[in-house]
């Protein structure tokens, strides 16, 4: 159990401002401060920090809270693990208070346990890699002879080798005193159908995956010949989710800031860093996804795609550009000939023409416009046509005005068309996106008015009149300490006044908390999940933004809930007897029916 106390002092230790702009980057708007959301894709900013209050809040994704909140959903953290987080961060003892009943329990896996627990495999393999065992010797030939690294490669990346036995490893790490739960729970052991334990890694050579802060958070293992799976990464574990990681990050951080270079595997971002260009990191077996996009935008300006040469690989790096180039990042793509991949045109060609080759790296646009045009025999005018509207595709997707007219006139210019009629064509498809974007969009604000898919407040849909009206009203009750004593004290509601289970929760807190004394800010994030605490931000700048918040306005607003929770009342009960009267009928037709049969 957390403290009070403490808590409070986490809070007051972490300036949101501060904690925040470490993961995104905030410009000052007024008193507060905007930045893209770094919980969901966007290219116009709807997250916002408020100093004042030590809050945020996303009006794109309904995301919001305090520092706490914000760590809770960024780290993806339990309550009490968010909370030691930001101790650690601040420099504070957490002091666990058992005396008290209203925090929630501790984890069941502490995390700076697993994190110890993942130092301790680490040395494990690594020195396991140097030893006098047949299979180790393989391992080290692997690195040393077929991929050319050196020692002291080797050892700056930690790397290592897993033996080729069932379980000597997790022996090992249970005399280290972990427990068979750990290192399942760690992605270290695996249990089999029949209850038996075995190692995770066998007989791979392992990289170990290292987080910004220096910790190792999990593993990637390879086999040394062509059998399947090539690869084995950890999935996500207590300490680590494979969506918000890249490997190399604990090094190319510092010298990343004009440029990173994103690569496909391990290998080649090794190969990279031994030749000079530490500024290179892996997705961690997957495709990269928005959050490592976002992460990457924290540390760089510029990312250059060096992906496999093969199809696959093209493909992946198209994926790639639109995701960074979403988060604001300037995106070029490398192209390596006579390679399959950068790790085998280094060894080749040496770091000089690479580092050539990544200067001449091309546009998205550049790099499509080769491809296109490679497709097509343009001298033939049906496939002029087909590359033509290719293009101009791919012009319309490009958001800045000037760009697209440069564009316009390089594909004039290469196909030999006029540059009003292609921006035409163009003007035509940014419009039929737009309408199709607003038509989305006004689907999506149709289905959240009247609740559905709301995860966070199920029963939303079941009577949205109901549910807009206890939203109202708990944002005086958030908002007001004077508000909270009139309807606390003077009885004027209470929890069987509202009839979603949400509103029941937050009301009953409220109470509770004035009924102790207690700034209701303090326990939030212990009594509900950070989505939930983000719907409660909202009901609070939702009253926020009103001008009149008097007692009028809040008498005004009880009696419009009560009366709509009686309409609500009354439609249900008209709908029950409606049913009840269809079923009897029903019955009646039924037992006439059976009655003319007998006769």
């Amino acid at each position: 159990m957390i403290s009070k106390e403490t808590i409070e002092q986490v809070i007051a230790r972490n300036d949101i401002e501060d904690l925040i702009g470490s993961y995104v980057t905030l410009k000052r708007a007024g008193s507060n401060l905007k930045g893209l959301c770094p919980f969901h894709s966007e290219k116009t900013p709807s997250f916002t920090v408020y100093p004042q209050d030590n809050s945020f809040y996303c009006f794109g994704c309904g995301a919001g809270g305090d520092a706490i909140t914000f760590i809770r959903k960024r780290e993806n953290l339990d309550y009490p693990d968010a909370v030691e987080f930001l101790a650690n961060r601040a420099g504070i003892t957490i002091v666990r208070d058992e005396s008290k009943g209203s925090y929630s329990p501790t984890p069941k896996y502490d995390r700076a346990k697993m994190l110890k627990m993942n130092v301790d495999a680490a040395k494990y393999f690594h020195s396991c890699l140097f030893s006098d065992n047949p299979d180790a010797r393989a391992a080290l030939d692997y690195f040393v002879n077929k991929r050319g690294l050196s020692v002291a490669t080797i050892k700056h990346f930690g790397l290592g080798f897993a033996p080729n036995s069932f379980d000597v490893f997790s022996k090992y790490m249970l005399n280290k005193g972990y427990t068979y739960d750990e290192l399942v729970a760690g992605f270290l052991c695996g249990r089999s159908e029949k209850g038996k334990y075995y190692d995770a890694f066998r007989n791979r050579v392992m990289f170990p995956i290292i987080d910004a802060s220096g910790n190792v958070i999990a593993f990637g293992g390879r086999v040394m010949d062509d059998s399947k799976p090539k690869y084995k990464n950890s999935s996500d574990t207590p300490v680590f989710k494979k969506s918000r990681n890249l490997f190399a990050l604990n090094f190319a951080r510092l010298t990343c800031q004009e440029a990173m270079i994103l690569c496909e595997g391990y290998m080649d971002v090794i190969a990279m860093h031994s030749a000079g260009f530490t500024n290179a990191v892996a997705t961690l077996g997957t495709a990269i996804t928005s959050e490592q996009a976002r992460m990457m935008s924290r540390y760089t300006k510029k990312v250059i795609i060096s992906y496999d040469a093969d199809e696959a690989g093209q493909k992946a790096a198209m994926r790639a550009t639109k995701m960074l180039t979403d988060v604001g990042l300037e995106v070029t793509i490398l192209k390596v000939p006579g390679a399959k991949d950068p790790d085998e045109y280094i060894k080749a060609n040496g770091a000089e023409k690479f580092k050539a080759l990544l200067e001449s790296s091309k546009s998205r646009f550049d790099y499509n416009m080769d491809n296109i045009l490679a497709k097509h025999d343009i001298s033939v005018p049906a496939e002029r046509i087909k590359a033509l509207h290719s293009l101009e595709k791919l012009i319309s997707e490009t958001y800045s005005a000037a760009e697209r007219d440069i564009y316009i006139r390089v594909v004039a210019t290469n196909l030999d068309i006029d540059a009003k009629s292609i921006k035409s064509d163009v003007d035509r498809l940014i419009r039929a996106a737009a309408y199709n974007r607003r038509k989305e969009e006004s689907e999506k604000i149709k289905q959240n008015t009247v609740g559905y898919s709301d995860r966070v407040n199920p029963d939303y849909i079941k009577a949205p009149a109901v549910a807009k009206h206890e939203e109202n009203v708990l944002g005086f009750l958030l908002l007001f300490e004077e508000h909270r004593k009139k309807v606390f004290e003077g009885g004027l509601l209470s929890e069987d006044d509202f009839f979603t289970d949400l509103s029941k929760r937050v009301f009953s807190y409220l109470f509770d908390c004035y009924q102790r004394g207690e700034d209701y800010n303090i326990n939030l994030n212990d009594s509900f999940s950070a989505d939930e605490v983000g719907r409660i931000i909202k009901m609070r700048l939702s009253r926020m933004a009103m001008t009149d918040n008097g007692d009028t306005v809040l008498l005004e607003a009880i009696e419009s809930l009560r009366l709509s929770v009686r309409k609500n009342a009354s439609k249900t009960n008209q709908s029950l007897e409606a049913l009840r009267e269809l079923l009897n009928n029903k019955r009646e037709t039924k037992n006439k029916e059976n009655t003319n049969e007998q006769r």
